[in-house]
């Protein structure tokens, strides 16, 4: 038996969530005729620009919202209606939950109520990204106000914002275009392209330089700043306990359960037995390598992410008076140049610890005097990104008290005063 009318039924209901025109909704209440006024749009760019900043938020809190409901929807209600459907394939509840984040998306670019001329798509689609992969969802929201916050550009935010959710997709997933994650991948590349063709006469403006930018930035200017302050923290804070602490005190942990096995630390069941002290300490490498592997991409994603969302709110105070703006870009760029050397070569260092205890005496040999200039060179590379951090992070008492010409006093458009 097939549920199509009721999977249908759910599609079709997250369209016309999607579809309910709140920017336009909002200029009515103010009487205004929201397509007749600035770029035409309904989306919350063009509403708070026509209607004042306090109608742009709502309107962008709204529609964002309605891209999660349509998916929250169908989390909580499709299984308790059709819940036969989800025992046809372990896809399928994967499937839905993208269909209506689809619909909704959809909704709001066509909407059949205003002659399928809608917004860009932008909030609605991150709204209903957030509930289909929160942590890159969440990840997202922080680029785009960073964005907005150095630029002043609402499309330069959008435009970066999917750009790297896509990114992030294609790199955090093992496997992007799999059997279970192929659907989710290929909303998300879809929706970049999508939103990237709707932005395209902006991309042409902010290439001519006569792109509009926020006319009151204050809000978003405080906000990049509480960016970029805690990304700086955060990454030095994670550098510092990873490198100088976490990963120390795990090897130096896994040496001592090894030479006193057993123990409460082996549940007081003895290890194979361990003939030579150099044994005992190939084998606590070994688990302490095996303990810190995994904690690579976690750690090196992690910086990447604060190291750009830093780097970005420090490039928009790049031609800032005084020489201390510019050094900061110099070295959050440079940190973020050791973090993306420093993460293949850790790779490299895990692949070669491995091989050292190899069965295969020539691969092992051949591991061995590979793995300490390696190992060096990537403790070398950890140490380089603490140090620069530090040093971006101590230039946080110099943050500039004042935004650029125009940024707080307000600009119409690109080389235009207000």
């Amino acid at each position: 038996m097939t549920h199509w009318p009721e999977i249908l039924a759910f599609v079709l209901l997250a369209y016309f969530i999607g579809a309910t025109p709140f920017g336009w909704l909002l200029a009515r209440v103010k009487g205004v005729r929201i397509s007749q006024h600035g770029s035409g749009n309904i989306g919350a760019t063009n509403v708070g620009r026509v209607l004042g900043r306090r109608w742009g938020i709502a309107c962008f809190v709204l529609d964002f919202f309605k891209g999660c409901f349509a998916v929250l929807l169908a989390d909580h209600l499709a299984p308790r209606i059709v819940p036969e459907a989800f025992a046809w394939s372990q896809i399928w509840p994967e499937s839905l939950r993208v269909s209506c984040a689809v619909a909704v998306f959809v909704g709001h670019i066509f909407p059949v109520w205003l002659r399928f001329r809608g917004g860009k798509g932008v909030a609605t689609g991150a709204g209903g990204i957030l509930i289909l992969v929160p942590g890159p969802g969440a990840t997202i929201l922080v680029i785009f106000a960073a964005v907005v916050g150095a630029s002043g550009f609402v499309s330069l935010g959008s435009l970066i914002a999917v750009g790297m959710l896509m990114v992030m997709r294609l790199i955090e997933v093992r496997d992007p275009f799999g059997h279970s994650n192929w659907i989710c991948t290929a909303f998300i590349v879809g929706g970049t392209a999508m939103v990237w063709i709707k932005h395209r006469a902006n991309i042409l403006r902010l290439f001519q330089g006569t792109e509009s930018r926020l006319t009151d930035r204050r809000l978003f200017a405080m906000i990049a700043r509480v960016i970029h302050v805690l990304s700086l923290s955060l990454w030095l804070g994670s550098a510092v306990f990873f490198t100088f602490v976490a990963a120390p005190k795990i090897f130096a942990s896994f040496q001592e359960v090894v030479a006193t096995a057993p123990s409460d630390r082996t549940a007081f069941l003895p290890l194979a037995p361990v003939a030579t002290p150099e044994e005992q300490k190939r084998l606590g490498s070994a688990l302490g390598g095996s303990a810190v592997g995994p904690i690579f991409p976690v750690f090196f994603g992690l910086q990447g992410v604060c190291g750009f969302l830093a780097l970005v709110v420090a490039v928009g105070w790049y031609r800032l008076p005084g020489r201390v703006n510019r050094l900061r870009v110099w070295a959050i760029g440079l940190a973020l140049l050791t973090v993306a050397v420093g993460w293949p070569l850790s790779q490299e260092v895990t692949r070669i610890r491995l091989e050292r205890f190899s069965t295969d005496a020539v691969v092992a040999a051949a591991a061995k005097e590979a793995f300490g200039p390696i190992h060096l060179a990537s403790l070398g590379l950890s140490m380089a990104t603490t140090l620069l951090v530090l040093i971006a992070a101590a230039m946080i008492a110099w943050l500039p008290a004042h935004s650029p010409k125009g940024y707080d006093e307000g600009v119409s458009t690109a080389g235009e005063a207000k």
